[in-house]
């Protein structure tokens, strides 16, 4: 009996559809706006995070990165400003720590205000602009983990010797040689000729599609670049451990070295930073916890203007079909019976919207993974059903005082109705 009623109250919701249409679809436009917001915004933030986590897997969980300022989440102070600058010497140092196996120091010329690339890289008439210079120890080739299309790494030797030798980043080599082999060729940077030795394989993207800025860059021994620019002194030193169990343990042994080599007082605090790739991962997850409350805004404005929506048109409904329910009444209906179809009907309006809703989140979803961008989005069931669950709640919270007035309704009054 319950079944035959629901059945009963839902082909009459979607009657109420057929033949109001525009009305209902202005009914449920708020429904539909919040649950796309839902479904293709969470899809957005849940390819975003399968994106980034990825690419700190990428980075490895035995590396450490030590500089003198905070660089991941932090506005740096006037005394962080101030203060000494890493050397090349205590990358040097590192090295001797027991658990670690290699130990760089690097330096990149970049536009100082946007860190993107600032030179031209030319060969043979072709021309590469943008490009980021970057010098470092031949220990980079561990630390980085760095994987290359062909040729090798510089040595020691090189280094010491300040040798005009050079790796290119992917897109650097692709854009200049179109493919066909670098090794030996000699390309032109700034005001002299550097013989290339190697291509580094494409790096991973964290956020989005197209070019990873790191792909375009030309890697120099250290001393080569010194001799190119001289002026730069910042030092990025990246040490890389044996083995994950050990990492409180180094971050200890990397503290107290550089406090007894920087000369910093027991009682001072620490005048570099330490941070590793989790320390990407907190702040993404800071992030898109920030994402995630815009979501929640945005669809709860669009879910309460579509479950207003709704009373509305259940109110109306009421008053439309008055003489009806007396009808129903006068056969016998009880309150419950009037109360189930009344709700149910505006469940269902409302569910509607949702499915309608996932389908537009969806095919958001699909285009903007498809544009040229090329966001990384990821359709969610557990969002799906989560849009689906809340527009039905919607439903039944807004639907129920109208199915309430229909089912109070005085029998005789409602039968005298016109």
């Amino acid at each position: 009996m319950a079944q035959g009623q629901t059945r009963e109250s839902i082909r009459m919701a979607l009657e109420t559809l057929r033949v109001n249409k525009l009305r209902s679809g202005l009914t449920i436009l708020g429904i539909v706006i919040g649950v796309t917001s839902v479904i293709s915004i969470s899809s957005i933030i849940n390819g975003l995070n399968n994106r980034v986590s990825d690419f700190v897997n990428s980075l490895g969980t035995n590396v450490y990165w030590v500089f003198h300022l905070p660089v991941i989440g932090v506005q740096p102070t006037a005394e962080m400003l101030a203060r000494k600058k890493l050397t090349v010497e205590d990358a040097y140092a590192l090295r001797a720590l027991p658990h670690v196996v290699a130990s760089d120091a690097s330096k990149q010329y970049t536009k100082s205000q946007f860190r993107v690339g600032d030179v031209s890289v030319k060969y043979k008439g072709e021309k590469v602009a943008g490009a980021i210079l970057q010098g470092s120890t031949a220990q980079i080739a561990t630390t980085d983990d760095i994987d290359l299309v062909e040729g090798r790494w510089f040595s020691d030797a090189e280094d010491k010797r300040h040798a005009k030798v050079c790796l290119l980043g992917y897109d650097t080599w692709n854009d200049l040689f179109h493919g066909a082999s670098a090794v030996g060729k000699e390309v032109n940077v700034e005001t002299g000729l550097y013989t290339v030795i190697g291509v580094a394989t494409k790096r991973k993207q964290p956020f989005g599609g197209g070019r990873n800025p790191q792909d375009n860059i030309v890697y120099f021994p250290l001393g080569t670049f010194e001799n190119i620019h001289p002026e730069v002194k910042d030092v990025w030193v990246s040490v890389k451990f044996d083995d994950p169990k050990f990492k409180p343990l180094v971050h200890e042994e990397i503290r107290e070295m550089l406090r007894v080599r920087r000369r910093v007082k027991v009682d001072s605090e620490d005048d570099f930073e330490i941070f590793g790739p989790d320390s990407l991962a907190r702040l993404w997850g800071q992030l898109s916890s920030g994402l995630f409350l815009f979501m929640l805004a945005v669809s709860s404005v669009g879910l309460m203007v579509g479950g207003v929506g709704v009373m509305n048109i259940m109110l109306v409904s009421v008053t439309e079909r008055t003489r009806e329910i007396g009808i129903r009444k006068a056969l016998g209906a009880t309150k419950r019976t009037i109360l189930v179809q009344f709700t149910t009907e505006a469940i269902t309006l409302c569910a509607v919207g949702g499915v309608l809703g996932v389908l537009v989140g969806t095919i958001i979803t699909y285009i903007v993974y498809f544009l040229p961008i090329g966001l990384p989005a990821t359709v969610s069931l557990l969002w799906i059903a989560i849009g689906l669950i809340v527009a039905c709640a919607i439903g039944l919270v807004f639907g129920i005082y109208p199915a309430w007035k229909a089912a109070n309704l005085d029998p005789i009054e409602a039968l005298r109705y016109e």
